[in-house]
């Protein structure tokens, strides 16, 4: 599943080091994360907004010097976009990329890429036939958090990683988001919201995975929104809302994943990695950073674990929502691959696909998609920086 590098405004092609210019479509909830992010980095210039409500769209451009807001036909047609930042809802992800891509834009979207693989296989067969490039979140992982546990795992610390556990429990987001319907819907659910982080997390810590088994149940048939202005309507749940599975990654390791609305609290943390020589903590794939730590075999007393905090050794500083779409600015100027890659999105699709379809029939479900170990971020890498190149990174 090889993914187009080429066609499409390259940076340093006769523009020194220009910044990508970006349309962004949707100005929604979570575009105020990518804005923040996309004001303090020199690979990126936001020059567009488009926006079913106009005035939303209007506000997120007067963020930016220079960008005002469009149309959606007018954003893709515009001279000045290179590549557009998908923000809108998750049923409008693959079709919203599919017209960029026709309009000879690059993309990155939010995850996650598409709602169902044949979607997300249309994405991929549109950015092949472009000959452009297709960046999805979450980013997350290319913070020193889940870099910096690759790293210690890449050197071989705790030996041959053999097993892990990926853990996201909480009540609901309808508890803090005003809209939170779309997330009891099909194409929500805590899988398909939350799922992406430790999934892309688990892909880069050990490669992709080739089958699943799981379950899922939904317990509450309605919640009730907490906040805004719609507080104490009763939302219909569409979707189950507590999923768990069993991944078993090409590499022979196995995962076990949980992913719920449904838990009030929880102490289990939200990935660990054991390996022959020890086992790993790595911190919620959910942000970008956080303490990465390390138990090592030889080390251990009889009772209890003795952690210690290996520090920051790897990953984007500073980084925020939108550094994947910096390092894909940066990859277009150096011919190299993109990290938050298609074909790394296209996979956990996959995955998050095949562990309904088990969940559903009670036996175990073949991926039908693959991917590599995107490259690793070697070193600590401050994008904010003028100076911050490519480097290529580990596969």
């Amino acid at each position: 599943m090889a993914e187009h590098h080429g066609r499409g405004r390259r940076l340093g092609d006769g523009d020194g080091a220009a910044p990508l210019r970006v349309g962004v479509v949707g100005a929604g909830f979570i575009s105020a994360q990518y804005s923040a992010t996309l004001h303090r980095l020199p690979q990126l210039r936001v020059t567009a907004v488009a926006d079913a409500v106009p005035e939303r769209a209007d506000a997120l451009a007067a963020e930016h010097e220079g960008a005002r807001a469009l149309p959606l036909a007018g954003l893709l047609a515009a001279d000045d976009v290179d590549v557009v930042l998908n923000l809108t809802l998750p049923a409008g992800h693959a079709d919203v990329t599919a017209r960029a891509l026709g309009a000879g834009k690059h993309v990155h979207s939010e995850k996650p890429l598409a709602t169902t693989l044949s979607d997300g296989e249309e994405v991929l067969r549109a950015a092949a036939d472009a000959g452009l490039r297709v960046g999805c979140a979450p980013d997350t992982v290319l913070g020193t958090g889940v870099q910096t546990a690759r790293a210690v795992l890449d050197a071989g610390e705790i030996g041959v990683p053999f097993a892990t556990t990926a853990v996201m429990a909480t009540p609901g987001h309808e508890r803090w988001h005003p809209q939170p319907d779309f997330y009891y819907q099909p194409g929500g659910g805590p899988l398909q919201d939350m799922g992406p982080y430790h999934l892309s997390a688990l892909v880069h810590l050990l490669g992709p995975v080739a089958r699943v088994t799981g379950a899922s149940t939904r317990p509450r048939p309605r919640r009730v929104i907490g906040s805004g202005p719609r507080e104490g309507e009763r939302v219909e749940v569409g979707v189950d809302t507590h999923v768990t599975g069993v991944l078993e990654h090409s590499s022979g390791a196995v995962s076990t994943l949980v992913m719920s609305f449904d838990t009030w609290a929880s102490r289990v943390p939200p990935v660990e990695v054991h390996g022959t020589q020890g086992s790993l903590s790595v911190p919620d794939p959910n942000y970008f950073e956080g303490a990465v730590e390390v138990a090592r075999a030889a080390e251990q007393p009889l009772r209890g674990a003795r952690w210690e905090d290996v520090g920051v050794r790897a990953g984007y500083l500073g980084a925020g929502r939108g550094t994947g779409l910096a390092d894909l600015a940066l990859a277009l100027r150096a011919g190299a691959p993109h990290r938050a890659s298609l074909d790394l999105a296209l996979h956990v699709v996959d995955v998050m696909a095949s562990l309904e379809r088990a969940a559903a029939s009670g036996s175990g479900v073949a991926t039908t998609t693959t991917c590599e170990r995107p490259p690793a971020v070697d070193g600590l890498v401050d994008l904010a920086s003028p100076g911050a190149r490519e480097g290529g990174g580990r596969g």
